[in-house]
């Protein structure tokens, strides 16, 4: 592999392109701040204006949010696993059908495993603009996100309408009928009936946190098992939704330079890591992510002095699929 081709496999921070566009609340007040970012694989946006770094799909796809203090993504549910950790910020997840069945605050580092089949919204509650990455189940990832009854409706009030296709479509008229914006043959995207809410979960946060939660901080605790396993079949969250995540700190570095025959893609944390790929090599900082390629010996290593973590997340032979509550 030359320089040329392994900087082709990173994705720089500040080289991500984001768009404002990408899901029907893009206009609603409170959610109108929002920036989405399809790093690799398609991702789940409903936009044709969402930029797409890498295509290529490793049995997962990773994607970002940034939003401004206050903003917030609106309530939806997945039919494919949904992963997050906050790169920049402080964070709320909130669940259930209106919002209100549970919450939690994640800080930098935190990792939460959002089951499938119940309501799920985020929102930047710090002080500054805030990003948090996530990694989505399956190479299409697309159709996978369903929204809450009121989320369309409100959407449809400021000229926005989501076509039974998957695409969203716009009105320069706020409140326009779908009718009137929809092109000939799309219909609206049906609302989720009474009795499909019903079906949904709402858990307390009680009963999420323990389950689906891993805290940075314990993670950098855990010296006597480094890489930490954060989520796989043993791992700190024990979950197979066709990939599976560690965490790399300067402590645990792999001794030596391995090769895997999975996918492996690095999302840098904290600090500045060098990464030398088939005899190239790269430098990554923060925000900063890397798709490697199966079969590629590769090394390690931080570049810097202070603390260094990374996450690394692998395909694995399980089928993706949702992350049950059961």
């Amino acid at each position: 592999m030359t320089p040329a081709e392994l900087e082709q496999r990173i994705v720089r921070y500040g080289d991500l392109k984001p768009c404002k566009t990408a899901f029907i609340d893009a206009h609603t007040p409170g959610s109108d701040q929002k920036e989405n970012f399809t790093i690799i694989g398609a991702g789940v946006s409903e936009s044709p204006d969402q930029h797409v770094h890498i295509r290529d799909t490793p049995g997962f796809n990773i994607g970002a949010a940034g939003q401004p203090p206050h903003c917030r993504n609106s309530l939806h549910t997945h039919t494919t696993a949904e992963v997050f950790f906050v790169l920049k910020g402080r964070w709320r997840f909130f669940w259930g059908r209106w919002g209100d069945a549970g919450e939690v605050t994640l800080e930098e580092g935190d990792l939460i495993n959002i089951p499938t089949g119940m309501f799920r919204g985020f929102e930047n509650i710090g002080t500054d603009y805030g990003m948090i990455m996530a990694v989505l189940g399956g190479d299409d990832a697309g159709g996978g996100v369903i929204w809450a009854p009121q989320v369309i409706e409100e959407a449809r009030d400021h000229g926005l309408v989501l076509g039974d296709n998957g695409v969203l479509y716009q009105s320069k008229t706020a409140g326009a009928k779908p009718a009137d914006i929809l092109p000939e043959g799309i219909k609206p995207m049906p609302l989720m009936t009474d009795a499909e809410i019903a079906k949904l979960i709402e858990p307390t946060a009680a009963e999420v946190v323990p389950r689906f939660i891993a805290r940075y901080l314990d993670m950098l605790a855990m010296s006597d098992r480094q890489p930490v396993s954060v989520l796989g079949a043993d791992g700190m969250l024990r979950d197979r939704p066709g990939f599976e995540i560690d965490l790399i700190s300067r402590q645990s570095i792999p001794e030596d330079a391995y090769r895997t025959d999975q996918h492996e893609v690095l999302m840098v944390m904290h600090g500045h890591w060098t990464l030398t790929c088939e005899g190239s090599t790269a430098t990554l900082a923060p925000g900063d992510v890397c798709a490697v390629p199966p079969g590629c010996r590769r090394a390690l290593a931080p570049s810097m002095t202070g603390q260094a973590s990374l996450y690394r997340v692998r395909n694995t032979s399980d089928a993706a699929g949702p992350t049950h509550w059961s």
